[in-house]
């Protein structure tokens, strides 16, 4: 069945970046304060909206010298840019008030006229030690059921649902329940769910949110990455259309790939593609896919090969931000011009 699945899905690829947006004041970054980070993240937005990407995406974290609150920094995107997609990769639910965030969120979509993409989950492990606990929150071991339940609330809420009771004081003397203002019309269909295993793939098929997969999928059935995240992928289109949504879902998987072409890309990346590794995250056995690193013809054979990736409506490429706008301007341009026309992409302008 799922085999079957996959061969019926028909898709225009989208590619876009995703950076963490890390800064570290050491020797060699070219990131070095929050702030770098932030004016960065726009100027590569800006690189590769011009270079004809799709998306420009970031990733959230908190207590770490990462991007965090993500709103202001996707505004910012908006203002400066006109076509390509902006989002998320993924905002961590356990952190968030779901009808602040709410909120947020639709006003960030209204000014970007309806680009948001917003990828949302339970979260990775992270530097703190129950950090959602210092935001406020209570919640259980893994807050797993907490991040749901705020997923739950936040998406009633840009969807029109009434949260709160109307004071008929102040309404004159209307009664009945209140949306949070404003709102944008379609955002609901632009939530992106950050899955690492099979089963969460199918719960989000079920909730009829879009699929954001990662480089890494917190369990292992010994075959490789992409096959198992391509399996991933089917089992949540299944789910999809088992639930009657009546739309088609997305699907977006990561990838890490770097172009070799001068001697600082070998000095930094090596020049051959590595191995899925296989270890343990926050107790759990876990499969890593690989990095594709080599020469450009190389990595677009490969990367035509990757099961997930032929199966995803939108690849995002792991961008490394520590080296700066100028090198990663360049390593999209090459990935787009040479490697990318590979799995059928064609630039957007």
């Amino acid at each position: 069945m799922f085999k079957r699945v996959i061969e019926e899905v028909s898709m225009d690829k989208k590619i876009g970046f995703l950076s963490f947006g890390n800064w570290n004041p050491g020797h060699g970054s070219q990131v070095r304060t929050g702030r770098e980070a932030l004016v960065q993240s726009v100027e590569l937005a800006v690189a590769a909206e011009e270079l004809g990407l799709d998306g420009a995406f970031f990733r959230v974290h908190h207590f770490a010298r990462q991007l965090a609150a993500p709103f202001p920094l996707l505004a910012a995107v908006a203002a400066r840019t006109s076509r390509i997609e902006i989002g998320t990769g993924v905002i961590d639910m356990r952190y968030e008030n779901p009808l602040y965030m709410a909120e947020e969120a639709a006003i960030t979509d209204l000014l970007s006229d309806g680009r948001l993409q917003l990828g949302i989950s339970r979260g990775s492990p992270e530097t703190a030690l129950r950090g959602a606990s210092a935001f406020g929150y209570r919640f259980d071991d893994d807050g797993g059921a907490m991040a749901r339940q705020h997923t739950e609330l936040f998406r009633a809420a840009i969807d029109g649902a009434g949260v709160a009771d109307a004071d008929p004081r102040m309404t004159g003397g209307v009664t009945g329940r209140l949306g949070i203002q404003p709102r944008s019309e379609g955002l609901a269909e632009r939530i992106w769910w950050g899955s690492g295993t099979r089963d969460t793939a199918v719960w989000t098929g079920q909730q009829g949110m879009n699929l954001m997969s990662s480089t890494l999928l917190t369990e292992d059935t010994g075959i490789p990455f992409d096959e198992l995240q391509a399996e991933q992928i089917a089992r949540f289109r299944a789910a999809f259309a088992d639930a009657g949504w009546d739309r088609e879902p997305r699907v977006s998987v990561s990838r890490s790939v770097m172009p070799v072409t001068t001697d600082e890309d070998r000095m930094y990346f090596g020049d051959r593609s590595g191995e899925d590794q296989v270890g343990i995250l926050d107790g759990m056995r876990s499969r890593f896919g690989k990095t594709y690193a080599g020469p450009p013809d190389q990595l677009a054979e490969e990367l035509a090969k990757d099961a997930a990736v032929r199966e995803a409506d939108t690849l995002l490429l792991t961008v490394p931000n520590m080296l700066g706008v100028d090198y990663n301007a360049r390593l999209l341009e090459t990935v787009v011009r040479e490697v990318a026309p590979a799995i059928g992409w064609t630039p957007k302008h």
